[in-house]
């Protein structure tokens, strides 16, 4: 589970909530998020990062919902 340590925060891309969990070893919540690039980056272009964390937080404020034109 990604939690930013120190440094610049780099990013700022399109990237897709698709779920949530929490890491049985340390108990941390986290969210599933599909990165925007492809299937070769992180985890098959998936990644999970920290959920509910003041540090983080850009995931949980930062978020826009739309429906799909039917």
């Amino acid at each position: 589970v990604y939690q930013h340590v120190y440094g610049r925060k780099r990013g700022r891309h399109a990237v897709k909530i698709i779920g949530w969990g929490v890491e049985k070893s340390s108990n941390l919540p986290y969210w599933i998020i599909a990165n925007s690039w492809n299937y070769t980056w992180g985890e098959n272009g998936f990644f999970k990062i920290i959920r509910g964390s003041e540090v983080e937080n850009e995931f949980e404020y930062g978020v826009h919902a739309g429906l799909p034109a039917l």
